[in-house]
């Protein structure tokens, strides 16, 4: 269920789920196009399983790594404070190409948007004209109807769980108050009688309350101390915060890549414009903060990593600029000069220029978001010496890959960097499997007599049992090369 279900990502991730399970081709000026899952993790990039009989790399989709949800089989429901069906929001959105859009409003007309919760100093004045499908009454009472609406969704599409995403409008920050948000009891009893709770951290409370996992999807402090406590004493996830979709993915390849190479960044300035209706929020200084805050945090850990380069306390200076042009529309364009100290005094200097459809780089991620919670769901560890099995903690750090300002739990170590956080996603997935972690070290190749197995006896261990284990799954391996059959064990 997506909060904010009638605007640009709302919209076109629900018009590519039902073009991919439609199989829908379309014309194009550059011809025809077929609707795929192009920039998802999990359905577009592949891992590396491990060396082969013949010592070459065997590479998997993601997708099979593990037993996943197929995105073709999510179901989509929501709210949005604007009433317009989805068929004429996703015309309104001007993200998808014209004929595209033909074909799939037939199947987007009949879609609506539960009514939703609208606090108006939390967002940008301009939305105003928009907020015609808001509930009424107390807090208190709309805390309620979002439960209530989770509970209709989950009796109506029998489906067996439910998700919910905020990929609504940026809200500003909300002060951390004493007595109102810094624990569970505080928060609902600030709930009861009608404090200072923002529609994001409502709508996790109505979310946490109905067991249903919660993400935010943008850069707002959602997650205010009795939210996450609520969360753990539910044992219910949340993940957070804020997509992390174009420049600052690439602003955490590349700053992750200099300060490896032992070059100095000592000066970020990064400048977008956008025209859709997430620009036009942002244009409001108290909701453009909230999103400078999670743009610009994006490179401590890694200059926090490299002592020789940075002095405790000593970090680049860094600049974030978004201004709205409503011409641009959904197309938003990203300029970014990095300038770093290089040997002997030398300076270097890194100008780019990014333009990226913004709410179809969103789109795979709100995907690999809902599809990586649902199977974390469904894992449990038990650690060596404990007799009991345990779910991961509530604050789901292993989405941090697909968030601008990661949610980690307290003490945990906030990583942004790019291969780092997708390697912490392979290799938990590749341990459920019973991989070991990839290291790319290949050592194999590396000495001066290599010792991979000879090519006419795949087992070469004169003490060797030849045998396969039938997982049902994957081939199995012995002594480090697929083995022949010859006994033949199940596992259940």
């Amino acid at each position: 269920m997506l909060v904010g279900w009638g605007g640009n990502n709302g919209t076109t991730v629900t018009a590519a789920v039902l073009a991919n399970r439609l199989g829908l081709t379309w014309k194009t000026k550059t011809g025809e196009q077929k609707a795929n899952y192009y920039g998802s993790l999990f359905q577009s990039s592949t891992v590396c399983l491990g060396p082969g009989p013949d010592g070459k790399e065997v590479n998997i989709p993601f997708r099979d790594l593990l037993p996943m949800v197929h995105p073709n089989d999510i179901v989509f429901d929501g709210w949005d404070i604007s009433s317009m069906d989805l068929g004429s929001a996703m015309e309104r959105a001007e993200v998808l190409d014209w004929s595209l859009q033909e074909k799939l409003r037939p199947h987007m007309n009949y879609l609506r948007p539960r009514a939703s919760i609208y606090i108006p100093e939390f967002i940008a004045a301009n939305q105003a004209g928009r907020a015609d499908n808001v509930l009424k009454g107390t807090m208190a009472e709309q805390v309620e109807q979002i439960r209530a609406d989770i509970q209709d969704f989950r009796h109506s599409s029998g489906v067996e769980k439910v998700i919910v995403l905020w990929t609504a409008n940026t809200e500003r920050f909300c002060d951390l108050t004493a007595g109102v948000n810094d624990t569970a009891k505080n928060l609902l009893a600030a709930i009861q009688s009608g404090g200072e709770v923002s529609p994001s951290t409502l709508f996790a409370v109505a979310s946490i309350l109905e067991g249903c996992a919660y993400i935010n999807g943008s850069p707002q402090n959602t997650f205010v101390p009795g939210a996450i406590e609520l969360a753990v004493e539910r044992n219910v996830f949340i993940a957070g915060d804020d997509f992390k979709s174009g420049q600052t993915k690439i602003k955490s390849v590349l700053v992750d890549f200099l300060i490896s190479a032992g070059i100095k960044p000592t000066s970020i300035v990064s400048y977008n414009h956008l025209g859709n209706n997430d620009g036009m929020n942002l244009s409001a200084p108290q909701q453009f903060r909230s999103k400078e805050i999670s743009k610009s945090n994006v490179v401590d850990d890694m200059v926090n990593s490299n002592p020789i380069l940075y002095h405790k306390g000593e970090k680049p200076d860094h600049c974030v600029v978004i201004k709205y042009v409503p011409y641009v529309g959904d197309s938003k364009r990203a300029m970014d000069e990095y300038t770093s100290e290089i040997m002997m005094g030398g300076t270097n200097t890194i100008a780019m220029h990014n333009t990226c459809e913004d709410s179809l780089l969103a789109s795979p991620i709100i995907l690999d978001l809902v599809l990586l919670t649902e199977l974390c769901q469904r894992v449990c560890v038990r650690p060596q010496g404990s007799e009991t099995f345990q779910s991961f903690h509530s604050v789901l750090a292993i989405l941090s890959f697909m968030c601008k300002a990661p949610l980690v739990p307290p003490g945990a170590p906030l990583v942004n960097a790019y291969f780092r956080q997708r390697a912490c996603i392979e290799n938990i997935m590749r341990a459920c499997l019973g991989l070991p972690p990839q290291n790319h070290m290949h050592l194999e190749h590396k000495l001066q007599r290599g010792f991979l197995p000879r090519h006419d006896n795949r087992i070469y261990d004169n003490v060797a049992t030849k045998m396969v284990l039938s997982t049902g799954y994957h081939a199995s391996q012995q002594n480090g090369v697929c083995a022949h059959v010859v006994k033949e064990a199940t596992i259940g």
